[in-house]
């Protein structure tokens, strides 16, 4: 290879696509390009990422190397090492790559980017998740924003708005790393029992599939969607989150193209609640940058002090959907099937596991961050704290969701019940939010024996939610 060219690494990470993608766009302005993606167990520690966010990773960079035409170049690691050898075989004049968040991230990509500017290699770094860097929206008093409606309102939407998305760029100067013999299976992303299964029935992770989902929630979600996004079996979710995660759509182009719908008659308030959920999206990134600490650490240090209780059995029960409520066992059962959960489902079962059962967030996130295929660190350590009330911008303590309620507003007709509990399917609706309540002669007609088809209540609501508010009580005295 001419020692002449000007070569560069581009670094692919959670920006798995080609279309609007900064970084990328801007290395193939060079002579060659080696396109790369490493796989880093190496500094990711307990942040190391779950199975089922594994199974999508695998599929969406096979996806990204066709698009690639085969040019990608795979690799597993520590990055810093694995750049330091492609570095000095290639004679490679720059490494460019988009930032991502992750307090670990961060802390890695600061020590790569120093090593090789001290090698005068060129560095650069773009926004391909965001659609403001967290250090560009913060108070008149440069502090950060703790409360989601100001943050979005006066912060983001008072500020420059979010560029356009980018044209696909030309890929002709990209060049593969012909000595490395990694292929895909080598990173091992995919479990030896086939689990995943079910879950290739309902996702196509990748570039054109991310596409896809967004195309299909504008033409058949976005109508309706501020109230109908409640809805669990409503076609009002854009499902779009894990597409997000890794990059296979950008903010932008989700942002832009859902503006182009504002002609729509009666469109208004559910475009601007739309776009105000990428902007919690924000909110959560913005948190993690600011409060480096959130993944583990309570914002509010008052919850230092909460008495939460250890009890293995009804976190085992919560998990595998075994709780005796209906709503929330349809969730989990969801989770496990599916790798995802219908938003509203997520704080009911959130709720329920912090504030009834008063297990400790933690294991609600880390239960999350394992099964959820959008397993994401700032929107599920945001998201978990604000059910827990111990986040910026909680929930009031008091708020506790009753599954029942929920379940009746919610999934009236027991649709997304018996979608997820088929042993459920014949009883009564009447009864579908609490079968213990059903006359024996009605659970006989409905081939349901509770505690052997379905299961008894875990804990009764009432009482637990005494329980809960006493609990809280105590941390509001010591504060």
């Amino acid at each position: 290879m001419n020692t002449n060219e000007n070569i560069v690494i581009f670094w692919f990470r959670q920006d798995l696509r080609i279309i609007d993608n900064p970084g990328l766009s801007k290395s193939l302005t060079s002579d060659k390009v080696l396109p790369i993606y490493i796989l880093d167990d190496t500094n990711s520690n307990d942040c190391a990422m779950g199975a089922a966010s594994r199974w999508w990773l695998h599929n969406s960079l096979r996806e990204l190397n066709k698009n690639l035409d085969n040019k990608l170049s795979l690799y597993k690691g520590d990055p810093s090492e694995i750049l330091e050898s492609l570095s000095s075989r290639f004679n490679i004049k720059g490494i460019f790559w988009n930032r991502c968040y992750e307090p670990w991230r961060i802390e890695r990509d600061k020590r790569i980017k120093s090593k090789f500017i001290e090698k005068n290699i060129i560095v650069e770094t773009f926004n391909s998740a965001l659609l403001w860097e967290p250090w560009e929206i913060l108070k008149s008093d440069n502090t950060p924003y703790k409360v989601f409606t100001p943050y979005y309102r006066k912060g983001c939407l008072m500020s420059e708005p979010p560029r356009e998305p980018l044209s696909a760029p030309n890929l002709n100067t990209l060049f593969e790393d012909e000595e490395n013999i990694l292929q895909l299976d080598d990173l091992n992303l995919l479990p030896r029992i086939k689990w995943y299964k079910e879950m290739e029935k309902h996702w196509e992770p990748g570039e054109k599939g991310a596409h896809k989902k967004l195309e299909s929630f504008l033409s058949d979600g976005l109508l309706g969607y501020k109230e109908g996004r409640n809805f669990p079996s409503k076609k009002n979710v854009s499902q779009l989150s894990a597409h997000m995660h890794y990059g296979e759509i950008s903010p932008n182009q989700v942002w832009h193209r859902a503006k182009l719908k504002k002609e729509i008659f009666g469109i208004e308030k559910d475009l601007d609640h739309f776009l105000s959920e990428l902007g919690w999206r924000e909110f959560s990134y913005n948190l993690l940058f600011h409060f480096p600490e959130l993944p583990r650490e309570n914002l509010q240090k008052k919850f230092d002090n909460f008495p939460w209780i250890e009890n293995e059995i009804s976190f085992d029960k919560w998990k595998k959907g075994l709780t005796g409520y209906p709503i929330v066992d349809a969730g989990m059962r969801e989770l496990w099937q599916t790798g995802y959960m219908h938003n509203r489902v997520r704080m009911i079962v959130g709720s329920f596991l912090v504030k009834n059962l008063l297990l400790h967030w933690h294991k609600g996130e880390e239960w999350f961050w394992d099964c959820l295929i959008d397993a994401d660190l700032a929107s599920n350590s945001a998201s978990w704290q604000w059910v827990a009330g111990s986040g910026a911008d909680a929930a009031p303590y008091f708020r506790i969701f009753n599954p029942i309620l929920q379940g009746k507003r919610f999934d009236p007709d027991g649709t997304y019940i018996k979608k997820f509990i088929p042993e459920l399917e014949q009883l009564p609706n009447k009864y579908i939010f609490s079968p213990w309540e059903a006359p024996i002669e009605v659970l006989s007609e409905a081939n349901i024996e509770l505690g052997s088809d379905y299961p008894e209540p875990i804990v009764e609501l009432t009482k637990s939610r005494d329980r809960a508010l006493e609990a809280f009580s105590t941390i509001r005295i010591k504060a």
